[in-house]
Protein backbone atom coordinates (compact mmCIF):
# COMPACT_ATOMS: atom_id res chain seq x y z
CA UNK A 1 0.00 0.00 0.00
CA UNK A 2 2.90 2.37 0.77
CA UNK A 3 4.30 2.12 -2.79
CA UNK A 4 0.82 2.65 -4.22
CA UNK A 5 0.41 5.85 -2.21
CA UNK A 6 3.91 7.06 -3.05
CA UNK A 7 3.32 6.49 -6.77
CA UNK A 8 -0.09 8.17 -6.53
CA UNK A 9 1.56 11.23 -4.97
CA UNK A 10 4.11 11.39 -7.80
CA UNK A 11 1.51 11.00 -10.55
CA UNK A 12 -0.81 13.50 -8.91
CA UNK A 13 2.00 16.03 -8.62
CA UNK A 14 2.94 15.55 -12.29
CA UNK A 15 -0.72 16.03 -13.21
CA UNK A 16 -0.92 19.21 -11.14
CA UNK A 17 2.15 20.56 -12.92
CA UNK A 18 0.24 20.23 -16.18
CA UNK A 19 -2.25 22.85 -14.99
CA UNK A 20 -0.49 24.94 -12.32
CA UNK A 21 2.83 26.65 -11.81
CA UNK A 22 5.07 24.86 -9.33
CA UNK A 23 5.01 27.86 -7.01
CA UNK A 24 1.21 27.53 -6.78
CA UNK A 25 1.19 23.84 -5.78
CA UNK A 26 1.05 23.04 -2.07
CA UNK A 27 1.34 19.79 -0.16
CA UNK A 28 -2.35 20.24 0.67
CA UNK A 29 -3.19 20.44 -3.07
CA UNK A 30 -1.37 17.16 -3.67
CA UNK A 31 -2.98 15.49 -0.65
CA UNK A 32 -6.47 16.65 -1.65
CA UNK A 33 -6.04 15.50 -5.25
CA UNK A 34 -4.74 12.11 -4.02
CA UNK A 35 -7.42 11.69 -1.41
CA UNK A 36 -4.87 11.38 1.38
CA UNK A 37 -3.99 13.55 4.35
CA UNK A 38 -0.90 15.74 4.62
CA UNK A 39 0.75 13.30 7.03
CA UNK A 40 0.64 10.61 4.34
CA UNK A 41 2.52 12.93 2.03
CA UNK A 42 5.13 13.65 4.70
CA UNK A 43 5.49 9.93 5.42
CA UNK A 44 6.84 9.51 1.88
CA UNK A 45 8.50 12.86 1.16
CA UNK A 46 10.16 15.51 3.29
CA UNK A 47 8.77 18.30 1.10
CA UNK A 48 7.93 19.18 -2.49
CA UNK A 49 11.61 19.61 -3.54
CA UNK A 50 12.27 16.05 -2.29
CA UNK A 51 9.32 14.85 -4.39
CA UNK A 52 10.68 16.69 -7.43
CA UNK A 53 14.12 15.21 -6.92
CA UNK A 54 12.80 11.66 -6.71
CA UNK A 55 10.71 12.05 -9.86
CA UNK A 56 13.61 13.50 -11.84
CA UNK A 57 16.08 10.95 -10.45
CA UNK A 58 13.81 8.07 -11.46
CA UNK A 59 13.40 9.50 -14.95
CA UNK A 60 17.18 10.00 -15.27
CA UNK A 61 17.84 6.41 -14.12
CA UNK A 62 15.18 5.13 -16.56
CA UNK A 63 16.84 6.90 -19.50
CA UNK A 64 20.28 5.63 -18.51
CA UNK A 65 18.99 2.06 -18.31
CA UNK A 66 17.14 2.45 -21.62
CA UNK A 67 20.32 3.49 -23.48
CA UNK A 68 23.22 1.29 -22.32
CA UNK A 69 25.22 2.20 -25.45
CA UNK A 70 25.04 5.28 -27.64
CA UNK A 71 26.47 5.16 -31.14
CA UNK A 72 26.67 8.84 -32.07
CA UNK A 73 27.10 12.18 -30.38
CA UNK A 74 23.82 13.28 -31.97
CA UNK A 75 22.01 10.37 -30.30
CA UNK A 76 23.77 11.20 -27.03
CA UNK A 77 22.47 14.77 -27.02
CA UNK A 78 19.00 13.71 -28.17
CA UNK A 79 18.78 11.14 -25.35
CA UNK A 80 19.46 13.95 -22.90
CA UNK A 81 16.86 16.14 -24.65
CA UNK A 82 14.40 13.26 -24.29
CA UNK A 83 14.75 13.67 -20.53
CA UNK A 84 13.07 17.08 -20.74
CA UNK A 85 10.64 16.22 -23.55
CA UNK A 86 8.88 13.39 -21.69
CA UNK A 87 6.93 15.80 -19.51
CA UNK A 88 7.43 19.21 -21.10
CA UNK A 89 5.09 21.16 -18.84
CA UNK A 90 6.61 19.61 -15.74
CA UNK A 91 10.14 20.30 -17.02
CA UNK A 92 9.24 23.87 -17.95
CA UNK A 93 7.61 24.47 -14.55
CA UNK A 94 10.63 23.13 -12.68
CA UNK A 95 13.04 24.98 -14.99
CA UNK A 96 11.32 28.29 -14.17
CA UNK A 97 11.11 27.63 -10.43
CA UNK A 98 13.26 28.05 -7.35
CA UNK A 99 13.91 24.28 -7.61
CA UNK A 100 15.67 24.56 -10.97
CA UNK A 101 18.92 23.34 -9.41
CA UNK A 102 17.36 19.89 -8.88
CA UNK A 103 16.56 19.64 -12.59
CA UNK A 104 20.02 20.91 -13.56
CA UNK A 105 21.77 18.46 -11.22
CA UNK A 106 20.06 15.45 -12.78
CA UNK A 107 20.36 16.78 -16.33
CA UNK A 108 24.09 17.15 -15.65
CA UNK A 109 24.17 13.48 -14.57
CA UNK A 110 22.40 12.43 -17.77
CA UNK A 111 24.72 14.52 -19.96
CA UNK A 112 27.74 12.98 -18.24
CA UNK A 113 26.37 9.48 -18.75
CA UNK A 114 25.43 9.91 -22.42
CA UNK A 115 28.75 11.50 -23.35
CA UNK A 116 30.72 8.74 -21.61
CA UNK A 117 28.48 6.03 -23.11
CA UNK A 118 29.05 7.54 -26.55
CA UNK A 119 32.81 7.71 -26.01
CA UNK A 120 33.02 4.10 -24.88
CA UNK A 121 30.83 2.93 -27.75
CA UNK A 122 32.33 5.02 -30.56
CA UNK A 123 35.98 4.94 -29.48
CA UNK A 124 36.59 1.63 -27.66
CA UNK A 125 40.27 1.44 -28.67
CA UNK A 126 41.28 5.04 -28.05
CA UNK A 127 44.97 5.42 -27.26
CA UNK A 128 44.71 8.92 -25.75
CA UNK A 129 45.76 9.54 -22.18
CA UNK A 130 42.89 9.33 -19.67
CA UNK A 131 43.26 12.95 -18.55
CA UNK A 132 42.78 14.20 -22.13
CA UNK A 133 39.83 11.89 -22.66
CA UNK A 134 38.21 13.22 -19.48
CA UNK A 135 38.79 16.84 -20.53
CA UNK A 136 37.15 16.10 -23.89
CA UNK A 137 34.25 14.31 -22.17
CA UNK A 138 33.79 17.29 -19.84
CA UNK A 139 33.73 19.62 -22.85
CA UNK A 140 31.00 17.63 -24.60
CA UNK A 141 29.08 17.23 -21.36
CA UNK A 142 29.02 21.04 -21.13
CA UNK A 143 27.98 21.30 -24.79
CA UNK A 144 25.17 18.81 -24.27
CA UNK A 145 24.01 20.56 -21.10
CA UNK A 146 24.26 23.99 -22.70
CA UNK A 147 22.26 22.99 -25.77
CA UNK A 148 19.48 21.62 -23.59
CA UNK A 149 19.42 24.61 -21.25
CA UNK A 150 19.31 27.01 -24.22
CA UNK A 151 16.53 24.94 -25.79
CA UNK A 152 14.56 25.13 -22.54
CA UNK A 153 15.20 28.87 -22.24
CA UNK A 154 13.69 29.30 -25.72
CA UNK A 155 10.53 27.50 -24.62
CA UNK A 156 11.45 24.00 -25.86
CA UNK A 157 10.72 24.51 -29.59
CA UNK A 158 10.06 21.38 -31.61
CA UNK A 159 13.01 21.81 -34.00
CA UNK A 160 15.51 20.40 -31.49
CA UNK A 161 16.74 17.60 -33.75
CA UNK A 162 17.54 20.10 -36.54
CA UNK A 163 19.45 22.34 -34.11
CA UNK A 164 21.49 19.42 -32.74
CA UNK A 165 22.18 18.11 -36.25
CA UNK A 166 23.34 21.56 -37.41
CA UNK A 167 25.70 21.91 -34.43
CA UNK A 168 27.18 18.46 -35.02
CA UNK A 169 27.57 19.11 -38.75
CA UNK A 170 29.53 22.25 -37.94
CA UNK A 171 31.75 20.41 -35.45
CA UNK A 172 32.12 17.18 -37.46
CA UNK A 173 35.41 15.40 -36.94
CA UNK A 174 36.39 17.51 -33.93
CA UNK A 175 36.28 14.59 -31.47
CA UNK A 176 38.42 12.41 -33.71
CA UNK A 177 40.99 15.17 -34.32
CA UNK A 178 41.18 15.99 -30.61
CA UNK A 179 41.63 12.35 -29.63
CA UNK A 180 44.33 11.98 -32.30
CA UNK A 181 46.25 14.93 -30.81
CA UNK A 182 45.90 13.39 -27.33
CA UNK A 183 47.32 9.98 -28.28
CA UNK A 184 50.12 8.72 -26.07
Amino acid sequence: MANFTKNAIKQTFIGLLETKALSKITVQDIADACGINRNSFYYHFQDIPALIEEIIMEEADRLIAEYPTISSLENAILVAVDFAKKNQKMARNIYHSANRDIFEQHLWKICDYVVHAYGESAFPDVKADPESVEILADYYKCVCFGIIMEWMEKGMPQDTEAMVHKFLTLSEGMVERTLKRAEK
